[in-house]
Parts: structure tokens; sequence; C-alpha cells
């Protein structure tokens, strides 16, 4: 078995009857949402932040993989808080988020929060077509130099595959969200053109919406400038929905 890089280890925190869910992006890590999911279990909540299958240990184990594998990943921490929680609120960034809005198009959930998700990045999806079998990295956009991403050095062409077909299974979900979402989008972002959150927040039915513009982050929002004002955004999101039948 392919050893699981250090800080790539799923996160886990038992708290409080309302459950947090938060997935890591197309190629990262958990390492990625460390800093939110630590602050949510910090706050008494219930956390789990799963390892995607095929990631965090090597490229050809993530080229091995398919998109079902990564909702499998999702719904199986869906599960573990269900049996646990009154209420699940979920969490992701890139392809983390297109996750969290699939699930939330199919579990009934408290409420979303997608950042930077991804539902269409024409640029990658294109690059598919390639006979190679691994392209460069496409990790770490962030603005901070401070700060840096675990990811893989390279992303294979199978698995844009994979995520182009996700992709395309959220959008087809986005009209059956009607749960309340908070949207956050950096207004320069080098991996996922920011319309794509616009496209999100006009689609989803939701009767309570709101989008958030971070305007000192790149992609990798978590990591970078803004992630404190995400992480403070957040928690008033779970408490006002919390308190709401």
């Amino acid at each position: 078995m392919t050893a699981v890089m250090s800080g790539a280890e799923e996160i886990r925190f038992e708290g409080n009857e309302v459950g947090i869910l938060v997935s890591h992006g197309f190629t990262g890590t958990t390492q990625s949402m460390r800093p939110l999911a630590e602050a949510y279990g910090r706050a008494g909540y219930t956390v789990v932040c799963p390892r995607l299958k095929g990631h965090g240990t090597t490229p050809e184990d993530m080229e091995s993989t398919s998109h079902e594998d990564w909702i499998q990943s999702v719904m199986e921490a869906f599960d573990w808080l269900e049996a646990r929680c009154e209420k699940i609120f979920v969490v992701g960034l890139s392809m983390g988020g297109t996750l969290a809005l699939y699930v939330a198009g199919k579990k009934k959930v408290a409420g979303v929060i997608p950042i930077n998700a991804a539902i269409d990045i024409p640029v990658l999806e294109n690059s598919s077509s390639t006979e190679e079998r691994f392209l460069e990295a496409i990790g770490s956009d962030i603005k901070d130099p401070e700060s840096d991403e675990l990811g893989y050095d390279r992303t294979p062409v199978k698995s844009i595959r994979e995520l182009s077909m996700l992709m395309g299974k959220t959008r087809d979900l986005l009209s059956s969200i009607h749960c309340p979402i908070v949207v956050f989008v950096s207004r320069e972002d080098h991996v996922v053109p920011p319309n794509n959150s616009e496209v999100i927040f006009e689609t989803v039915f939701s009767e309570h919406k709101e989008i958030i513009h971070l305007d000192d982050s790149y992609h990798v929002a978590t990591l970078d400038h803004d992630k404190d004002l995400i992480i403070e955004r957040s928690l008033e999101f779970f408490q006002t929905y919390t308190n709401t039948k």
C-alpha cells in the first residue's frame, strides 16, 4: 500500500451534534483545508475532512481512481457524520467545492459553502485530449509567499477527464440545491475561472444565498490571505442555520 504524504491524512474532530464535512480539491490534500477544519473543531463542531481516494499518495494512485471514487470518499464521510449529528453542513475548495455541491444536491444538508468551486474549466478540459500521460502540476496557486499547498507535482490526464465528468454531473444538480449557500470566490484565480462561482450562485434555487468576493487570495484561498475571513464568515453561517428549523 502506498504511503500517505505527511500532512495529507484524514482529519476528524468529534464534537457536538452539528457536523461539518470539509473536502479538499483536485490533486490536493487535506492540508489545504486544515486551517478551516481545526477552526471548526475548536468551535465545538464534529468535523471530518476525508482524504479523497487516490490523493495524498502518488499521481499514479490518482490515475487509477475515478470521479465515482471521489464521490464515494465524501459520501462515506457524510455517513460518518449522519450517524453522529442532527445537522450537517458541507464545505469544499475547488473540486472539493464541486463535491460539496454534489452532496448538497443529493442529501439533506443544513447549508453548503463552495470556495472557488469548479463546474467548468475549458482550458483544463481541452488539455485532456493530449496523448501525454501527465501534465504539469496545477496546485499551490496562492498569493501569500509564505504559504504553500501540499499536492502532486504532476496531473494525470486521465484524472482531468474524470474531473470533467464530475463537473458535468454537478452542473446538472445545481437547480436541485435549495439549502442555504455561501459562495466564496477569489477575484483573481489562475486555476478555476471566477465566473464558475457566479454561475453556481445564479443557478442554485436556494432561498438564502450570498456570494463573497475575496480580494487578497488566489485559487487556494483556504491557505491564503483571506483564510481568516472564510473561517469567520463560515462560522457565522453555521451558527445562523444551526438555530433555524
